[in-house]
């Protein structure tokens, strides 16, 4: 599935989106989620494009 784009999505169903796609699976050695969002929760992480100010592209390469 693909990201919903911030043009044509709501606040709504980007959130669905990020809890769906970033799903905590409680093992850290498969996953990669915490080590990607540096420990923080993927839905604060990812607040800028949940809230449609960037596209989701963006806000991953900005958690460097």
């Amino acid at each position: 599935m693909r990201a919903p784009s911030i043009t044509t999505s709501t606040a709504d169903e980007r959130l669905a989106y990020v809890h769906e796609r970033f799903v905590c699976i409680s093992n850290c050695d498969l996953c990669g989620n915490c080590a990607v969002f540096h420990g923080v929760d993927p839905e604060h992480a990812l607040a800028d494009y949940i809230e449609g100010r960037v596209e989701l592209r963006e806000a991953l390469r900005n958690l460097r």
